[in-house]
């Protein structure tokens, strides 16, 4: 009865319902650009500073449609090829051990039907090697094999991702990333603070746990001297960093830093809405389902996930199983996207193919186990989506 009540606060009267640790932001967008914004709360709770939709935060695994962007923009260009095996472009040898036999593809990793699994950490330390990570069988899952069309969402597909477009450029992930996608887009982003400007920097948006102790990024205006987590002796040199063998350092899977109204922006890409990023058939193709819920052929977390693209979630797409609650928007219309949560964050980024009409959101603050909504989705997304949705 208490969660049928929260949920029910939650949708009527958002702002309320949101706790004293937390900071909320959104951005409404079309092809014209965007269309709206708005943010409440505290960016910072000891400096009193307040969140704008300008703020960058964590946004957790929209990072993953980000990489996407960045890997089908490296495909244009010739450097690689969805279907080859990925261990050609990495010099050492990825395999399942138990189908040794299967090569693994980008496409494979980014739709999460490689058979890789979060069976171990994958936020690594600086010195660590991703070869002997993925050796472990814990890494796999121990009964479906690579293209299985079996899926299994798994954020370790993502450093393997990361480590690929290194080994093929020569460069690290995070300055591809700046070339690549937030350059070309003219967004201040970055991953783990590395490529971000000093004015996003001392903008950072801090994540708070419910008790109100620090969960992240409570920078007071100081870049992280260390971009994420040292090596094993507790030194941080990242010109010990060695391209393409780590992969998880610069936290390929949730680390992006981006305001409300730069994923807009990343939103009006996926959405073809930027002339000369991604041609309409690679868009087309991050957007088609690679996997589709079939009722047995994968964990879709309870309906969450339905359909999926490369590193695209498909929501609401039509003749899903009647098992599927993946419609925070209630309407029925399929969108396409991602969404994130990590450090008491719920995020995502949410575009109408055919119409062109977006949101973009994020609500920071909330407990491990936020009540539900009407979806599989919690009831505080569902709140920031309708309060985008109406706002002028």
């Amino acid at each position: 009865m208490k969660r049928l009540f929260l949920s029910v606060l939650l949708l009527c009267t958002p702002a309320l319902a949101q706790p004293d640790t937390a900071a909320s932001a959104w951005a409404r967008f079309e092809r014209s650009g965007v269309t709206g914004a708005g943010a409440a709360g505290l960016a910072d709770q000891v400096s009193g500073r307040g969140v704008t939709a300008d703020d960058p935060v964590r946004i957790a695994s929209i990072s993953k449609l980000a990489v996407a962007l960045g890997v089908m923009r490296l495909v244009e260009a010739g450097k690689l090829d969805l279907d080859r095996d990925v261990s050609l472009y990495l010099g050492w040898r990825l395999r399942h051990p138990a189908f040794p036999d299967q090569p693994i593809s980008l496409r494979m990793l980014l739709s999460h039907t490689a058979g890789v699994r979060d069976g171990i950490d994958y936020a690594l330390p600086l010195d660590a090697a991703l070869e002997a990570e993925m050796r472990r069988p814990e890494a796999w899952d121990a009964t479906h094999g690579p293209g299985a069309r079996t899926f299994t969402y798994s954020n370790l597909n993502f450093p393997i991702v990361a480590a690929v477009m290194e080994a093929t450029t020569g460069q690290r992930f995070d300055t591809i990333m700046q070339a690549r996608v937030f350059a070309p887009l003219k967004i201040d982003a970055c991953f783990n603070w590395t490529t971000c400007s000093d004015g996003a920097v001392s903008r950072a948006v801090v994540l708070y746990n419910p008790d109100g102790t620090v969960a992240r990024d409570d920078l007071r205006g100081v870049r992280p001297a260390c971009g994420a987590i040292p090596a094993r002796d507790g030194s941080c040199d990242v010109a010990t960093y060695k391209l393409g063998r780590q992969g998880a350092f610069f936290s390929p899977q949730g680390g992006m830093r981006i305001s409300a109204k730069g994923l807009a922006r990343i939103g009006q890409a996926l959405a073809g809405q930027v002339p000369g990023f991604l041609s309409r058939a690679s868009l087309a193709e991050m957007a088609r389902p690679h996997w589709r819920y079939d009722g047995r052929n994968g964990d879709s977390a309870g309906g969450y996930h339905c359909a999926y693209g490369l590193a695209v979630m498909i929501l609401a797409a039509p003749g899903r199983p009647a098992a599927c609650r993946d419609d925070p928007f209630g309407d029925g219309v399929m969108r396409i996207g991602h969404s994130g949560e990590a450090y008491g964050l719920r995020s995502g980024l949410w575009v109408d193919p055919r119409s062109g009409r977006g949101v973009a959101f994020y609500v920071t603050g909330l407990d491990a186990d936020p009540p539900k909504g009407k979806s599989a989705f919690t009831a505080a997304e569902e709140a920031k989506i309708s309060e985008a949705q109406r706002r002028n």
